[in-house]
């Protein structure tokens, strides 16, 4: 293999997750796989429209020409070899130390590991992971460890000794049948799960891990004693509940709770007798993150994901429209139920990721010894990405065929390389550190302005994708493979719509599922799907954090769509079908508005808020220069956009559509 193409390997979608190249409705293949190959091993009832599905097989309907050697591509070649150039350079130049303004956050900076230049490790939220790299390495190479040895010791053989159920006697093999043997791999990786996180909890937390098993305790209960019709509003309740108090009392530190319920005694000295010093000694023992509240808005999404699976089970359980078909199930007995009513047949061993997250799970798995390996999952506790309760169960029972040593390889290698891209952002450009000092603006120009708003957002993508991936790679390790939360790079954004479909992707298909379908989606009209984009961000905005700014993004962010959605009302793609190349023109237009107001939700939201957005828009605007380069910036954006496009519409000529 040329190292050309090991390249394209590495930065393939097929890489970075087979859900990208594989259909929904189609179970994953393995990688490298060949797409006809894989089709064949499928039920017929499987493989039905199925031409799209793969990233090798037909172009999708409406995939434009390709543009990549045109004139005009080659004038955007031009400006991407030119102008990332001078945007870098505009950071690095006010990041100097010989820059007016550096004394005012020379403070925010610390020693760096590159010979001669301090590091940016302002961001509180980035460098509790940063500075913990060393041990979270230790962690990710002793977790699959101890599972291993684990599986050595105890009970390995009891579901890799697997025969086979062919209705011939012939070609047996003494073991387990395939599905007693899932579950004997599903109870032998629960187990695991369920004894590692315990010490995993105790190591983070301390005594407020009780904290947490209590909250897990009652959610259950919430959906296990409370009358069916009452489950879904109680898990909304209870766990939104959970947030405002988990906020509000920052935790239930002991201290405080003694001070409510216990009273205070007055000692012979005349001096007050205090109470509650042993709540404090024990909220000294808080282990590696005392405020656990603090990230256990993930863990709620993981509560309500198993509430409302187990509820929506009962209501199929009694009738299930399920046939499980197996590998090596004959002919004849295909034929014998051929009368019966027409049934799904599915191999469970390898489910669509469709089937894995909509069919319920076995009856007996919603135990409360399951639901803490789920809730507690250690690789995915602290961040996600975040899987449904019966894809966790599923992904125990049968290990997918996508998990291999080679992916995950792959995968490892592009966590490396964003890893070091991270390192020398915040060794060459301090844009965080600049924006936390609230400098003088107006020592900036229009150009150095806007770029220090780009790379804030550019760090903060970063810092969030970053711990995501590390998560996902010990996951995968592990062999249960969760979604990809960062579909594409923040750069590789024009719509906002088609932004929050692959920024955290996992939350946001668990939106789909449990928020945004339930209470109408977009079937019911634009005003009603305006209405529920707006019901989603405010949730969204409100389990990130319980403040103002986020709130205001959320609404922000809502406030950001109508002109998407307006415009394709306005212009349909049907009505210019016959003039592509005016649509995309125009298309590009209306993509640098939106980036632009993109831009500046997510400034409020996550970097330089309300007012430090207000004078960094003074700051461009506020003279004829600034106009001058707002012009220039804007044309450079639609150059970007039309590149966008085109990357696109090449996926589409591969039979790929993201819809991101």
């Amino acid at each position: 293999m040329s190292c050309l193409d090991y390249l394209k390997r590495l930065y393939s979608l097929d890489t970075l997750d087979t859900r990208f190249t594989t259909s929904g409705k189609l179970p994953p293949r393995v990688s490298g796989e060949d797409p006809s190959i894989a089709d064949s091993k499928l039920p017929a009832q499987q493989t039905l429209g199925s031409a799209n599905g793969h990233g090798k097989h037909a172009p999708l309907p409406g995939a434009q020409p390709s543009r990549w050697r045109t004139t005009e591509f080659y004038f955007y070649y031009l400006c991407f070899l030119t102008i990332p150039f001078l945007m870098v350079k505009a950071v690095y130049d006010v990041s100097k130390d010989s820059h007016p303004n550096y004394s005012k956050y020379a403070p925010l900076l610390s020693d760096g590991w590159i010979p001669g230049r301090k590091v940016d490790n302002s961001d509180g939220q980035y460098a509790g992971f940063r500075d913990n790299i060393p041990y979270l390495a230790i962690l990710l190479l002793a977790h699959p460890f101890l599972r291993r040895a684990y599986d050595s010791f105890w009970r390995i053989n009891t579901y890799t000794n697997v025969r086979s159920d062919s209705s011939s006697n012939s070609g047996l093999t003494q073991g387990l049948s395939p599905s007693a043997a899932a579950d004997a791999r599903l109870e032998q990786r629960v187990s695991f799960d369920v004894g590692f996180a315990a010490i995993f909890l105790l190591a983070l937390h301390g005594f407020s891990a009780f904290k947490v098993l209590l909250i897990l305790y009652l959610n259950f209960k919430v959906a296990t004693q409370l009358p069916k019709k009452y489950v879904p509003a109680a898990t909304w309740i209870f766990n939104i509940g959970i947030l405002f108090a988990n906020e509000l009392s920052r935790g239930y530190p002991l201290s405080g709770v003694a001070g409510l319920f216990l009273p205070s005694q007055t000692s012979a000295a005349g001096g007050v007798g205090d109470q509650t010093g042993w709540g404090a000694w024990i909220d000294s023992y808080g282990g590696l993150i005392p405020r656990w509240e603090v990230l256990f808005n993930i863990t709620v999404l993981r509560l309500i994901s198993f509430n409302l699976d187990y509820y929506w089970s009962l209501n199929s359980s009694a009738s299930s429209s399920i046939e499980v078909w197996l590998p090596g199930m004959s002919e004849r007995v295909l034929a014998e139920h051929a009368d019966a009513p027409k049934k799904k047949q599915l191999d469970p061993s390898n489910l669509s990721e469709r089937d894995r997250v909509s069919i319920a799970a076995k009856p007996t798995d919603y135990t409360f010894r399951n639901y803490l390996a789920y809730a507690l999952y250690s690789p995915l506790y602290l961040a996600g990405p975040i899987v449904t309760f019966n894809d966790y169960i599923s992904q125990c029972r049968y290990k997918l065929s996508s998990v291999t040593r080679t992916r995950t390889f792959l995968y490892g290698i592009r966590f490396g390389v964003c890893l070091l891209t991270m390192e020398l952002c915040l060794h060459f450009l301090y844009a965080v550190a600049i924006s936390k000092a609230q400098p003088d603006w107006q020592v900036y120009t229009p150009f150095q302005l806007s770029m220090l708003g780009y790379f804030n957002l550019h760090i903060i993508w970063l810092k969030l994708l970053i711990p995501w991936r590390f998560f996902r790679l010990w996951s995968l390790i592990d062999g249960i493979d969760p979604p990809e939360n960062m579909v594409r790079c923040m750069s590789d954004n024009y719509s906002a719509l088609a932004f929050w479909r692959g920024w955290h992707r996992s939350l946001n298909r668990w939106i789909l599922r449990y928020i945004y379908i339930p209470i109408g989606g977009s079937g019911r009209g634009k005003v009603r799907a305006i209405a529920n984009y707006l019901a989603v961000f405010t949730f969204v905005a409100l389990w990130h954090d319980i403040n103002l700014r986020l709130l205001v993004w959320g609404w922000l962010i809502t406030f950001f769509v109508l002109p998407e959605v307006i415009c394709t009302l306005l212009f349909p793609a049907k009505k210019w079908r016959d003039r592509p190349d005016a649509y995309r023109m125009l298309c590009g237009v209306g993509a640098v508005g939106n980036v632009l107001m993109m831009m500046a939700a997510n400034l409020v939201g996550f970097a330089v808020g309300l007012d430090g957005l207000k004078g960094l828009v003074h700051g461009i605007v506020g003279s004829f220069g600034g106009l001058v380069f707002l012009a220039a910036a804007c044309g450079t954006l639609f150059v970007g956009v039309q590149v966008m496009f085109e990357v696109r519409e090449s996926e589409k000529r591969q039979g790929i559509n993201l819809k991101c």
